[in-house]
């Protein structure tokens, strides 16, 4: 906490689902203690519980994973040629609006705006797409908002109904919830961010750290999988989506599989472009490094790893809040990986012959 400035750590570390150890240290605000029972933003994680659904309608022979998207919205370009599985494991080509410089700026400029679906899709296809659908890997937002959308018109339910109750009931995850707001539900762990430094011109001398609680998480996924959770839920996720447990054998083999092993490359205009490797691959959903299943969210001044190993059934959850020398001059998070590096740390005492890369791409 010290070397990387960080407010607040909250971990939790569970083998085959029995407690061995849950703390909370540091502060959630100045002279508020943070504690486990804290909820905050989950973001990423929403992807495995949107993946998880489309796995469970496959099951039910409703749709198949090749499937062009076309059957369901074929106004999107390239929508004959797209395919499910091409959405969910982020290879349709669908150019991710995070980085759209226009969305960037708007962001900033507003950080409580209420951003709609259809606009983020709109940004995300108004931005020059590098490469076809199949033939590269790039980590897109816009993958998951159309993905969310698509599973809405293939069941005629608004998605956090159908992740209610299809998934987050099923599994008793009674404080992870969607919200259309920026709402977080008492108690709140409360995070604090510098990035809005540079596009507000502060310059790098002058000190610059504001409150991003409240910031509106509209933008991070599909409508209704904008989540909050708490570390206990996230870590009943990281075991329940690591070991399939709602799903067939065959769809939880084909979430996990590391299929894209060696596959993509770095190319131009596409920011996360790049081959994917043992230390960072990607399945259905899910981040997949060395032998462990994973999420890791990082916005909003949030970060979180919830990760899985399998052949230990040790479950890792930590959530992170940031100081305000965990920024740079730029706003730049200095030390964004710090979520990861306790993951990494604990997993690498826990479980030293299936250690992860110390520090993630």
């Amino acid at each position: 906490m010290a070397r990387d400035d960080l407010r607040a750590i909250i971990v939790r570390v569970t083998v085959d689902g029995r407690e061995l150890v849950t703390a909370a240290l540091g502060e959630s605000m100045t002279g508020v203690p943070a504690t486990p029972e804290m909820h905050f933003r989950n973001g990423a994680v929403a992807i495995s519980y949107t993946a998880t659904l489309l796995l469970q309608l496959v099951d039910r022979t409703l749709i198949g994973l090749d499937v062009p998207l076309a059957n369901w919205m074929p106004d999107l370009p390239d929508s004959d040629r797209v395919t499910l599985r091409m959405l969910a494991n982020m290879t349709a080509g669908y150019p991710d609006y995070v980085p759209n410089s226009h969305f960037v700026d708007a962001f900033y400029a507003d950080p409580f705006r209420q951003w709609a679906p259809d606009e983020l899709i709109e940004i995300g296809l108004s931005t020059p797409r590098s490469f076809a659908p199949g033939t590269n890997w790039d980590y897109s937002h816009t993958n998951y908002a159309i993905l969310g959308r698509t599973l809405e018109r293939i069941a005629g339910k608004p998605l956090d109904a159908l992740l209610q109750e299809e998934v987050l009931g099923p599994l008793g995850l009674r404080n992870t919830r969607g919200s259309a707001t920026a709402t977080i539900p008492e108690p709140a762990l409360h995070a604090f961010s510098s990035e809005r430094r540079q596009a507000l011109g502060v310059a790098p001398t002058a000190r610059y750290y504001e409150e991003s609680t409240f910031w509106n998480p509209s933008w991070t996924l599909a409508q209704g999988a904008v989540q909050t959770t708490n570390i206990y839920d996230m870590t009943t996720t990281a075991q329940a989506v690591g070991e399939g447990l709602l799903l067939s054998s065959e769809s939880h083999r084909a979430q996990v599989a590391p299929s894209l092993l060696g596959f993509g490359t770095p190319q131009s205009g596409c920011p996360t472009c790049h081959t994917l490797n043992r230390d960072y691959s990607y399945g259905l959903g899910v981040v997949l490094s060395g032998s462990w299943i994973l999420q890791n969210p990082l916005f909003g001044g949030y970060g979180a790893v919830g990760a899985y190993l399998p052949a230990g059934k040790l479950a890792i959850a930590v959530a992170t809040t940031f100081g305000e020398g965990a920024f740079d001059g730029q706003g730049n998070y200095a030390s964004g990986r710090a979520s990861w590096e306790v993951f990494a740390a604990i997993a690498a005492l826990l479980a030293p012959a299936d250690a992860p890369a110390a520090t993630r791409r």
